[in-house]
This record gives C-alpha cells, structure tokens and sequence, in this order.
C-alpha cells in the first residue's frame, strides 16, 4: 500500500497528545463525529496546532506518524505539513520542516519503511509568508510541495503562483488541492498555473464532463480520500465518491488517508473501500499501486526498490 495524501496534523496519537499538552479527552477532541463541510474539518484538524511548538515535538509526531503507517501495513508514505502554522519565536520555518524531515527519517530507520516530506503552503495565509516557506522547503529534504487549506474560503489561485514557481525550480514535485470544495476548473488551473502532476482529492472534476476528459488526456493524477470527502462533505456517501467514474475515464488514480485521525480511517481502510464498496477487482488496484509508484516524488531509486518490495 502506498499513501500519497496524508496530513502530518491529522496523525497525532491522542496518547501523545495528552502527554505533550499535560491534559487528556483527545480521542473526542480529535475525532470528527460526522459529515459538515470543508471548513469544520479544517478546524477540527486545526485542533492540534498547539502540541506542534517545538523541534522534539514535532520530531516525535512525524516519526509515530511514520511508524503507524508502518504498522497499518503501508510500503510508503509522502506525509504533508503546513510548516507556518508551527513557527514559534526562536523556532522557524527551518526549524520546523527540519525538525518533521529528522523524524521522519527516524520513523524510517526504525520501521523500515520509506517517506518523504512535502511541504504545503496554506491558502489562508499572506502570499510573503507562502514565498518563504518555497524557500525554506528548497533548502530542506522535502520531496514535495502543495497548496492547502480552505478551498470555500479563499478559491483563488493566482497570488500562489511565485511559491510554486520557487518550488518547481529546485524540483520539488508538485501536488495541489483542488476541485475539493470548489469546481472542476480548478483542478485545470492548478495544473496550467503551478504545474502540478497531481490534484488532492479532485471530488468535483466529474462534475464536467469536458474538464474530466481532459484531466484524462493530459495524464494528471488525481490524489483520492473517500472517507475524508464524505466528512467535508463533497460528497453525499462513500459509496457515491467518484473514484470509479475517474477510473473508467481514463484519470489515473493514487490513494490517500487525508487526516485518520479526524475521520478514523486509516490507508487500510480506504484500501477497502475501494475495494467493497466502489468495485475496484485485483486488476485495478494493481494499476493503481503501479500509477502510485511512478506518481511519488521519491527517487528513482526508490521506485525501483518499492517495486521490487
């Protein structure tokens, strides 16, 4: 199983949680108790900023983070993290993507399993601030970069092209959520604008025929969340998410957790849902897995590794 969309804040253990805040009731202050829409989610997941304050902090959650995708069975994955909303006086945006690279690269070494860091830019915050954290993500081990964050708030996405243009040029792969909460266009024009290979979640292309085929014809992937849709509420249930209408149009397709620990569903769990509940047979998901192997932003060496695995 490989995870290609997954949050470095919606993976904190309660346990720890409790720990690093000296209080507990995480496990209800974490958990979404049912569908809203994007902006409760993001709250939600907003919840635990506050534990992210510090170097062994951070550290630590990237690497458990990195062990329980281990221990859900997984072979890979690309955790994402807004590094702005983590910096502290004396702790900065290098400080911050160093210290989540360190534990993930712990994470690593102890579970056997291979990362990668991407670095995403928040939607809400000052198009300076969204510059310098490209840079810092050029100076770091990141192998990615996104835009994240409220799509209903702030739709637009051309104060966000001179991040993305700093991203590209050191060759960082590129990944954006798009057509999440907003229209199917914006999956196009996120990859016209920034140069994307990938679109997180995309729930609403197949709103448009003409922009689903040519999502198709120009090969953009398009990263899938089922359970985490059905709590921001693009779509009415899992088993209405779009996941075989991109399949049978031709869009190539990778998985993702999105936040677990908000909507307790775990790589595993999507896995099945593809599975049981939206008819994706053996042949599919091995398609899928081979689409996940080559859209990652790990080397090529890593590929030919998580292959051969």
């Amino acid at each position: 199983m490989i995870n290609l969309h997954s949050h470095l804040e919606g993976r904190v253990r309660p346990s720890t949680a409790a720990e690093l805040s000296g209080r507990g009731g995480w496990e209800e202050a974490l958990q979404l108790d049912g569908p809203a829409d994007l902006t409760v989610y993001l709250r939600k997941v907003a919840s635990t900023y506050p534990l992210f304050g510090s170097f062994d902090a951070l550290h630590r959650i990237a690497k458990e983070a990195v062990e329980d995708a281990a221990a859900d069975g997984e072979h890979y994955l690309e955790l994402r993290f807004g590094p702005s909303t983590h910096v502290r006086e004396g702790f900065g945006l290098d400080d911050v993507i160093a210290a989540v690279c360190d534990g993930m690269a712990e994470g690593s070494r102890v579970s056997g399993m291979p990362s990668g860091a991407v670095v995403a830019i928040l939607r809400s915050d000052p198009t300076e601030l969204n510059e310098a954290v490209a840079r810092a993500a050029t100076r770091s081990a990141a192998v990615g970069f996104d835009l994240a964050g409220d799509e209903l708030l702030y739709p637009e996405l051309e104060r966000y092209v001179d991040a993305f243009a700093i991203a590209r040029a050191s060759g960082l792969g590129l990944t954006c959520h798009a057509a999440e909460a907003g229209p199917a266009s914006a999956a196009l024009d996120a990859a016209d604008l920034f140069g994307v290979t990938r679109i997180g979640h995309g729930a609403h292309i197949v709103d448009d025929p003409d922009v689903l085929a040519r999502v198709a014809d120009r090969g953009l992937v398009v990263e899938v969340c089922p359970s985490s849709n059905w709590f921001t509420g693009a779509i009415a249930s899992v088993t209405d998410h779009p996941a075989p209408r991109f399949r049978d149009a031709g869009v190539p397709l990778v998985l993702g957790d999105d936040n677990p620990r908000q909507t307790g569903s775990l790589l595993s769990n999507e896995r099945r849902i593809l599975a049981d509940d939206l008819g994706f047979d053996a042949a599919a998901l091995a398609a899928l897995d081979e689409v996940s192997i080559a859209a990652s932003f790990m080397s090529d060496a890593g590929r030919v590794a998580l292959r051969a695995r």
